[in-house]
């Protein structure tokens, strides 16, 4: 606790991620020994708590993983859940577009958040076994704070510090000689997709790691791209007024805005969206490959850029709104193949 007072007194503007990491801890140990003050333990069925958060109304749903934020405002509602050994679910609605995969749910806690302006935030956290955030749902202006406190009363656990002893990160598989993919069959099921989803049954079929499977992908399906062109994409989608599918993952979830883009700015190394129901904050210095990638369906060309780490992760993508069964919008096709082409063409000189 000496350590952790210290900190936030030298630097109080840091998040309880980066002072979790500072300090070797994970995040949900670190929040959990607030408990008794502005912490409170959640337990139970985390797939019922989440179908009670309609209870709170409009609501600001987070999802985050090392290099990217994505914030987006909305109500909890139509949440599926499904059974078997993945145990997925998801929440479908035009602002709150979640898939969930509560495997990596494993615990919960209630916490408010006390500021100089705006009044105090009240959130919802979830981690998995390793104690990093899977989803955070906090309050707004906006939001039913007696939903808060009836979700608070009903979950309410023992009130016991969380103690994580092993939270090291799953490491991934090496991926195998590019020699050994039999290239030719994954080419030609790439070539006979007939839907973006599809694509990770694909993956999976072949042993691929997604970068993998770019760097395999069959002629004039995949365009390497400047790291920084989201810039570019996001920009012209705001000048074009064209609607984008913005997806981030965590370990637990996958989070999705479908809809414009208006405000953009630069903060240092951040490049953000900051609209009033939808907030995005990508640290662009972790970006180390983008690509523009063409997958085909039933519906046509789908286009999308994908951005990864330096370790091959996803950071975030990007694709036109669109619905199944709706072709791929006109607007969003043409930017991303301008964007392919003037590659194309800079790596040529």
């Amino acid at each position: 606790m000496r350590a952790l007072k210290k900190l936030r007194t030298e630097e109080p503007r840091l998040r309880a991620r980066d002072q979790a990491e500072r300090l070797g801890v994970s995040e949900a140990e670190l929040l959990s020994l607030g408990l008794g003050e502005n912490v409170i333990r959640l337990e139970g069925d985390f797939k019922e708590l989440l179908k009670d958060v309609k209870r709170m109304g409009y609501v600001m749903a987070l999802t985050r993983n090392d290099h990217v934020v994505h914030e987006r405002k909305g109500v909890y509602d139509n949440l599926t859940f499904y059974g078997g050994a993945h145990n997925m679910g998801v929440a479908v609605n035009p602002d709150i577009d979640l898939r969930l995969f509560m495997n990596e749910w494993v615990y919960a806690l209630a916490v408010i958040l006390h500021r100089e302006k705006g009044g105090d935030l009240h959130g919802l956290q979830f981690f998995n076994a390793r104690g990093e955030a899977v989803h955070k749902i906090y309050s707004t202006p906006k939001s039913d704070m007696q939903g808060w406190a009836y979700l608070v009363e009903k979950y309410r656990g023992a009130q016991e510090p969380i103690m994580i002893t092993d939270r090291s990160r799953p490491v991934p598989d090496p991926e195998q000689p590019d020699s050994e993919v039999d290239e030719s069959a994954f080419q030609q099921d790439w070539l006979d997709l007939k839907d973006t989803h599809q694509f990770f049954g694909m993956l999976r079929k072949y042993g691929l790691s997604r970068t993998q499977a770019l760097r395999l992908a069959p002629e004039g399906m995949v365009t390497a791209v400047d790291n920084l062109s989201v810039e570019f994409v996001l920009n012209t989608a705001a000048e074009r007024a064209i609607p984008i599918m913005c997806f981030v993952h965590s370990a637990g979830c996958i989070q999705i805005h479908s809809g414009p883009v208006k405000q953009l700015k630069w903060m240092g190394k951040w490049f953000n969206v900051l609209d009033p129901a939808f907030n995005l904050h990508l640290d662009t210095e972790a970006i180390s490959s983008a690509y523009v990638v063409r997958k085909p369906t039933d519906d046509g060309i789908v286009t999308s850029l994908e951005l990864f780490d330096a370790e091959g992760q996803m950071i975030t993508y990007f694709f036109g709104a669109r619905k199944p069964g709706q072709p791929e919008l006109e607007g969003w096709t043409d930017t991303l193949e301008e964007l392919a082409i003037s590659s194309l063409s800079a790596s040529t000189k």
